[in-house]
């Protein structure tokens, strides 16, 4: 059986670079906080508070979606937003769990 390349690392740094990767856009993190500040589901807003077309704005809620830092619904034509803030918990405590890790090692 072929391996995958993520087998030889740890599931949790596997978790965080899907999550990292999915907040590696300027876009995505406007798109988060444009949510976090209406702090409530929202459906075309996101659009309009963007400098980028609708299909653009598609693609990158997607990729949060994809990560599951966003959950949306469909409602007839629209589709409607949240953060999901159990995962950006997740990403908050993982992220912080690497940078102590990180500075417990610091060489230099």
């Amino acid at each position: 059986m072929a391996q995958k390349k993520t087998d030889p690392f740890k599931p949790g740094d596997i978790k965080l670079a899907e999550l990292a990767k999915a907040l590696s856009h300027p876009a995505r993190i406007s798109i988060l906080r444009t949510l976090a500040e209406k702090n409530v589901c929202i459906c075309g807003e996101i659009v309009e508070v963007l400098p980028l077309a609708q299909s653009t704005v598609s693609q990158h809620l997607k990729e949060l979606k994809k990560a599951d830092l966003v959950s949306g619904e469909v409602e007839g034509t629209k589709s409607c937003y949240c953060i999901n803030w159990d995962k950006i918990n997740e990403f908050t405590v993982l992220i912080k769990n690497l940078f102590d890790e990180l500075n417990k090692m610091k060489c230099c």
